[in-house]
């Protein structure tokens, strides 16, 4: 009942964050929702047994791609002003576009047979995970950090112009 509870918890918090990224008007709160969203979907990866992608979760994207949104936005004193517009007026044309998406993604969901069975956590399955960092993926990851990295200097470069 306990882990009932949490998993509900944890997808409410995880939905109640993805509904204000959408609907809220500030750029600003949108990235405070992100974070609350990144929250609730550590929170399930904890359920789920899987302690290391949770840390992960919170460490890359509560901690590097959150924060580095939220300097992006700071940084742009445009994004920043109460008074600027929240919509332009190609909005309906967007909303159309995430609509039709929307609905081509749910067609897939519901026309692909999603087998459901138990299957044990393996035992070594964060030692297999760190392996795989630090071997098969380690060229994927270096790649990542150096994006980050640079698209960090770069806003940092553009704010320091102005």
């Amino acid at each position: 009942m306990g882990m009932q509870i949490a998993f509900f918890l944890f997808s409410l918090i995880a939905i109640v964050g993805a509904l204000l990224v959408v609907t809220t008007r500030r750029l600003f709160h949108s990235a405070l929702a992100l974070v609350l969203s990144f929250v609730g979907v550590a929170g399930l990866y904890i359920l789920l047994e899987a302690e290391f992608l949770a840390a992960i979760q919170i460490l890359i994207y509560v901690g590097a791609i959150a924060l580095l949104i939220l300097f992006a936005i700071m940084l742009t004193r445009h994004l920043m002003d109460p008074k600027a517009r929240a919509f332009n007026d190609q909005w309906w044309i967007a909303a159309l576009a995430a609509g039709f998406l929307f609905l081509i993604l749910l067609a897939m969901i519901v026309r692909v047979p999603w087998p459901v069975r138990a299957v044990a956590v393996p035992q070594n399955l964060i030692e297999n995970l760190g392996a795989s960092f630090v071997g098969e993926y380690l060229v994927p990851f270096e790649v990542v950090s150096i994006l980050l990295m640079a698209a960090l200097i770069g806003a940092i470069i553009i704010a320091r112009e102005r």
